[in-house]
């Protein structure tokens, strides 16, 4: 061999050797960056974990802490209180105007009723113009008496019995004391001066009688 390739030979594994040498540099360079891309990573999850937890943290500390609790408790017991007084307010709204209502047409249905017995007072006071029959006249008034007592206890309004009844002061008002009538008549009711009426069982005139002695 002479010094020509030599001189080749040697150049060509210079060559080799520094090729060699480049790829592990490379290759080294990437294991490097692969390294610090996978140790950049676990740090950023490491870092989103942390921040995870501390969020957590705080919200199980909020969630424990007994002041806020019992804030929330008020301002739950306090809409509720400012519901309550708004519903009541509107009910007492609401009823004070049915009681007034009430008030100035409690007597709505008594008069609707009493209307036709009017309407049959004034056509028999015409018909007695136009007759001189009593009768006829008589009659008519018998008429609306009965259909005016009809009325009275369509309305709930009776009347109070006095005849042969023993005298009670939760019905009868005596106004007259009637000596000597036997002991049969003794504390009886023998006359009726002016009648008595009850309105759904409650007393609403005492019937005013003479009682035996």
């Amino acid at each position: 061999m002479d010094k020509k390739e030599k001189i080749n030979i040697d150049d060509e594994q210079v060559k080799a050797s520094s090729e060699s040498a480049a790829e592990k540099e490379k290759e080294s360079e990437k294991a490097e960056n692969q390294d610090n891309t996978a140790t950049e990573e676990a740090e950023e999850k490491q870092d989103t974990e942390a921040e995870e937890n501390a969020a957590d943290t705080d919200k199980e500390n909020e969630e424990k802490d007994p002041l806020a609790e019992a804030l929330k408790e008020i301002e739950i017991l306090k809409d509720k209180y400012l519901r309550s007084v708004a519903e009541f307010d509107n009910y007492r709204k609401r009823t004070l105007k049915e009681k007034t209502e009430l008030i100035l047409n409690g007597s709505e249905k008594a008069v609707q009723a009493f209307l036709p017995i009017i309407d049959d007072m004034e056509r028999a006071i015409e018909n007695a113009e136009k007759t001189d029959d009593i009768e006829v006249i008589r009659e008519g008034m018998k008429l609306i008496h009965q259909k005016t007592n009809k009325t009275m206890e369509s309305l709930g309004v009776k009347e109070i019995k006095t005849e042969d009844a023993d005298f009670d002061t939760d019905y009868h008002e005596a106004v007259a004391m009637v000596p000597g009538m036997g002991d049969d008549k003794k504390g009886k009711v023998l006359d009726c001066v002016q009648k008595g009426y009850t309105l759904n069982d409650k007393v609403i005139r005492h019937a005013k009688v003479a009682v035996g002695q």
